[in-house]
Formats: structure tokens, C-alpha cells, sequence
């Protein structure tokens, strides 16, 4: 997606070229038609249009606030997978843990966290119609590659990789049952997230309402000319432009909200939250492995390395 403090005009305006260049012809016909063919029985009552006018506007204001409580419902649920991300990663690096499997366990940890930050970006680019396996490979090891690669929902099959291994570190005895229990919660609410995405992406917002009001609007700039003719004369032209381009902006950006994981400039930035989450994450990773390295430890014991898939 676009990420930029400010949109440019040329691309606020690039959505309604078309239809603003329609309104301008269609305005100056009838500016033509008034002064230089005196057809002065084209002008109505200005109340009319006003009339109408009203009631767009608290449709539109009715359809703004839906838009956007689906985008910032999306962006809640995307901020609650950043701090899960961080608890899962937090309670994987000082739950799990056993001084004769140091080495193990160190790699296990970090093979569970890197797997974390793989779900975020599938899960990112799921929402967006591309591949979800794109770029796991610097994540994930081929074993766990081609186990995702069998489901049609991937970040699902992650999931199900950091459930088997968190059964795994219970049965070595590396977390006790209510350490285990804290782990399937932080899942469990990721999983609920990620469930909550999927349903902002898949549920579509009544194409029948979005049709009624952009029929309504464009009645309204259908009347607006022959309300403003007879007070406006020739200057009604930019009048009408500048009203419709203003009741066509909002409609646009009404639908540009409503679809929050379209990889559009409104959309919920979810890269960028997926890369704060590997940021995160891999530092505390580095953390994590500078303070075993610098710490006096037992023997270390190696006879068993554990992938389980």
C-alpha cells in the first residue's frame, strides 16, 4: 500500500476525472442553451435541488460512518495482533525453558518466533488477494514450507505448526500446564483476529444501498444546473462542478474505506504493522540469545533435536 502524509490532489481527483468532465459538459449545455438559445423555461425553483441536496448528505454522513467503522474495526484488530505477537514472543522466550537442552531450546525458540512474524506477513497478504507464501522462505524451513504449502488458508496452518509445538515443549517437560495454558490463550486471541480480518474482507458492504445513493447523487446534479441558471448565468458552471465534485469525493471515499485490505492508500497498513511485529520480535530474539550466551550455564546436552510438523 501507499503510506504518505499527504495524498496527492492529482490522486484525490483522478477518481472522479471522468464524471467531473460529464458534469462540465452537461453544465455548460444548458448554460448555452439558457443564454444564447433563451430556453428560459429550463429553470426550477432552487429549493428542489436543496431539498434533495439535504437528504444526500445524511445519506452520505450515514455511509461515511459505516465505511469507516469497518476500517478502524480492521485497524483495532490489527493493533490487538501486534501486541499478541509480542506477548506469544515474550512468554516463548522466558516460559520455555530447561538448562540440559540449552542449545535445543534456543533453536526451538527461535524457529516458534521467526514462524510468528511469517503468520503476520501470510496473513497480511492473504487479506490482499496475493500469495501468502510470498518471502516465507527467509522465515521458515522447507519442512514447515511444504506443510503450509498443503492448506488453502496458510496462516490457519501456521497456527496449527505453533500448536504442535507447543504440545511438544509441554510433553519434554519445557513448560509446565499453566504456562501452557497462558500460550493456547495469546493463539487462541490471534486466532480470533485473524478470524475477525477475514470477516471484514469477505462480508460485502449491500451493493443495492451504495447503488440507491449514487443514483440519488446523480439526480441531484442532474437538477442542480436548472436551480443555479437563473441566479448564476454563466458562473454556474464552476458552481455546479465544484458542489458535484464535493458529494462525489465523499462517495468515493466512503467505498475506499469500506474495504480496508484492498492494498490501497487508505487501506489498514498491515506490511507496515507486520514489519514493526519482525522488528520487534527479532530484537527481542537477539536479546534473548545475548543474555543465555552471557550467562553462566550448565552442560549443555544435544542428543535430541525436535521439528515436529
Amino acid at each position: 500500500m501507499l503510506l504518505k502524509k499527504n495524498v496527492p490532489l492529482s490522486y484525490i481527483f483522478g477518481k472522479i476525472t471522468k464524471e467531473i468532465i460529464l458534469v462540465a459538459i452537461y453544465a455548460v449545455s444548458i448554460v448555452v442553451l439558457y443564454e444564447i438559445y433563451h430556453f428560459t423555461g429550463l429553470s426550477i425553483p432552487i429549493a428542489v435541488p436543496a431539498l434533495l441536496g439535504s437528504v444526500i448528505s445524511l445519506l452520505l454522513a450515514f455511509r461515511s460512518n459505516q465505511a469507516y467503522d469497518r476500517w478502524w474495526e480492521a485497524r483495532i484488530l490489527w493493533g490487538a495482533i501486534v501486541n499478541d505477537s509480542r506477548s506469544l514472543a515474550r512468554q516463548v522466550l522466558y516460559f520455555i525453558d530447561d538448562p540440559y537442552y540449552s542449545a535445543e531450546i534456543q533453536l526451538f525458540k527461535e524457529r516458534f518466533i521467526k514462524r510468528q512474524i511469517a503468520w503476520c506477513y501470510a496473513l497480511s497478504q492473504g487479506l490482499r488477494n496475493t500469495s501468502p507464501l510470498q518471502g516465507l522462505e527467509r522465515l521458515m524451513k522447507e519442512d514447515e514450507l511444504e506443510f503450509i504449502s498443503k492448506y488453502k488458508n496458510v496462516p490457519m496452518s501456521i497456527l496449527e505448526l505453533h500448536a504442535r509445538d507447543l504440545r511438544t515443549a509441554v510433553k519434554e517437560g519445557w513448560i509446565n500446564q499453566f504456562q501452557q495454558v497462558q500460550i493456547d490463550t495469546t493463539l487462541s486471541n490471534l486466532c480470533d483476529r485473524m478470524g475477525g480480518s477475514e470477516r471484514i474482507k469477505n462480508t460485502v458492504f449491500p451493493v443495492t444501498y451504495s447503488r440507491y445513493i449514487n443514483m440519488t447523487i446523480n439526480l441531484f446534479i442532474l437538477m442542480l444546473p436548472f436551480g443555479l441558471i437563473e441566479t448564476f448565468g454563466y458562473f454556474m458552471v464552476p458552481v455546479v462542478i465544484a458542489v458535484a465534485a464535493s458529494f462525489l469525493l465523499i462517495e468515493k471515499m466512503a467505498i475506499h474505506l469500506q474495504d480496508p485490505f484492498e492494498n490501497k492508500p487508505t487501506d489498514t497498513p498491515t506490511t507496515t504493522i507486520s514489519r514493526t511485529i519482525e522488528r520487534d520480535l527479532c530484537q527481542m530474539l537477539n536479546d534473548s540469545k545475548f543474555t543465555a550466551d552471557s550467562s553462566a550455564m550448565e552442560p549443555v546436552h544435544t542428543s535430541k533435536t525436535y521439528f515436529i510438523l
